[in-house]
């Protein structure tokens, strides 16, 4: 599978997601093991009002095993939408980069159900659609399009296996 786009950087934002994310790194890190050590079912976990999903990439860099803790809006058909907001930053998360560099070595979980993904960087219509829907269950992702001028994306996840 061909690499995604990554648009580009933005110049404003909040620039202190970067240093919060290392000194919560062990906090996330547990987040992980309780996601999963509570995911008895095959809904996904909520967290402030919404779903939350396990998205797992291989690092770019690294090429490790990275999970994460994501706001995860499931679409009618089985797919599943995760937005690289990164709460307005002006850069995108590692995360998102790690999935457009290594598009074929992406997991989602969702409850206890793990499945291997391919992952679509949503564009036009189809990412303004995608985006009103997550702003429609979790009103906190709008803001961050008002804080930054990065082009936040979405990234539809498509079961495959």
């Amino acid at each position: 599978m061909a690499q995604l786009d990554i648009p580009p950087q933005g110049t404003r934002g909040p620039r202190l997601f970067g240093l919060l994310a290392k000194v919560f790194a062990p906090f996330a890190a547990g987040q992980v093991a309780r996601y999963r050590k509570n995911a008895t079912t095959a809904e996904p976990r909520m967290f402030n009002g919404f779903p939350t999903v396990l998205v797992t990439t291989i690092g770019a860099k690294t090429g490790a095993d990275h999970t994460h803790v994501l706001g995860g809006f499931q679409e009618k058909d089985g797919a599943w939408l995760v937005v690289a907001s990164k709460g307005g930053a002006p850069t995108h998360p590692h995360w998102f980069i790690n999935i457009a560099k290594n598009p074929d070595k992406v997991w989602l979980e969702v409850g206890n159900r793990k499945f291997h993904v391919r992952p679509e960087l949503l564009k036009g219509a189809e990412y303004e659609a995608a985006y009103a829907q997550v702003g429609a269950a979790a009103p906190g992702y709008l803001k961050y399009r008002k804080v930054t001028d990065r082009e936040i994306p979405v990234i539809r996840l498509t079961p495959i296996s």
